[in-house]
């Protein structure tokens, strides 16, 4: 099996170059700051780590429907995908997204819907300052 078929957690990490107001499906409209957002993920269904590039295409507008709160993020004019880092293999979706917690805002209630976690997006600026985290918070899971 290939890795992008046999999944693991994945984290996006983000830019807004400018603040924006989104409407985020059932969580309804959230105000995001301009600034470095990552989001930490699962991709152990059908298609594992493509759903990643699924991601990206939702990015760079070649791709219009929403099925996660961070697919209305993707989805907007002012977002650039700056890194990805993969953990393959592995369900450590909780607890990279409780690290990077500890080092950078959560944005409550955002694409935790189905565990206990306050939030799997978080926002710090510059979005630089993230993948130092995100891979630290990868690493360490």
């Amino acid at each position: 099996m290939t890795e992008s078929t046999t999944g693991g957690t994945y984290t996006l990490v983000l830019e807004l170059a400018d603040p924006a107001t989104l409407d985020v499906g059932a969580l309804g409209p959230r105000e995001f700051d301009a600034g470095g957002y990552a989001y930490t993920g699962s991709a152990f269904g059908p298609g594992g780590f493509a759903r990643v590039e699924r991601h990206r295409e939702l990015c760079a507008g070649d791709r219009t429907t929403r099925h996660w709160h961070v697919d209305y993020l993707l989805g907007h004019d002012d977002v650039t995908v700056e890194s990805v880092v993969k953990t393959p293999g592995r369900d450590v979706e909780c607890a990279v997204s409780r690290a990077l917690a500890a080092v950078a805002t959560r944005i409550p209630g955002f694409g935790a819907s189905d565990c206990d976690c306050q939030s799997h997006l978080v926002f710090d600026r510059p979005a630089g300052a993230l993948v130092d985290a995100v891979d630290r918070a990868h690493e360490r899971a």
